[in-house]
């Protein structure tokens, strides 16, 4: 759930925060009264619901959530949705479907626009019915999550995902990395506001 960063300028440096104080943290004057130089916006939320939003490429962190519990080493679990916003998963318990609430808050990689449904739909039937994943010819390092996705997106054969997807190193490098280095942002902010309340962002010294 979006717990609603606010940002806001008042008499120099950003100011983040949960909810407008009733006073600027940093010159101390009365905000109801006062002049922003920047007036105050919510922060965009970079997560997602996987199940809304159909035919897409979502990531989650393996255990725990994004907000909370995810740094950079941490593995990254890798699923598709359905035309219906059924999530489509590969792992230690074999191929599975459903609309778990465990993929409440994800990273949108891609998402197919409308006249692909049908042909996703269909393609994405096609492997799931391959007889490779089962419980048993699961590989934590060999046979995983990513081999599920990326075989759908290279037989997809949609543009640069499915061209992507031929090498999970270029996949990760063009997909995966920009998408959490962005959130890595949000949640090092979040973070910091939920130990103390607000953050004070100053530029450095001959930065504008």
């Amino acid at each position: 759930m979006d717990p609603g960063i606010i940002c806001f300028q008042h008499c120099g440096p950003k100011v983040f925060c949960f909810s407008l104080p009733n006073v600027c943290p940093v010159c101390e004057e009365d905000l109801s009264q006062a002049n922003f130089s920047l007036l105050p916006f919510r922060v965009p939320y970079p997560f997602i619901q996987a199940s809304q939003y159909p035919c897409a490429v979502v990531i989650k962190p393996t255990t725990g959530d994004f907000l909370n519990d995810y740094y950079n080493s941490m593995d990254l679990h890798i699923g598709v949705t359905t035309s219906s916003g059924t999530i489509v998963e590969f792992d230690k318990n074999g191929l599975r479907r459903h609309r778990s609430s465990q993929w409440g808050q994800c990273l949108l990689l891609d998402q197919a626009p409308g006249p692909w449904t049908e042909h996703w739909d269909k393609v994405l039937l096609q492997v799931c019915k391959q007889k490779c994943w089962s419980p048993k010819s699961y590989s934590e390092h060999k046979h995983n999550c990513y081999s599920f996705v990326l075989t759908f997106l290279v037989s997809l054969n949609y543009g640069n995902l499915s061209n992507a997807a031929r090498s999970r190193t270029t996949f990760c490098e063009k997909f995966i990395v920009p998408r959490t280095t962005s959130a890595g942002k949000y949640i090092s902010l979040y973070r910091k506001l939920k130990e103390y309340g607000f953050y004070v962002h100053r530029n450095k010294p001959g930065c504008k």
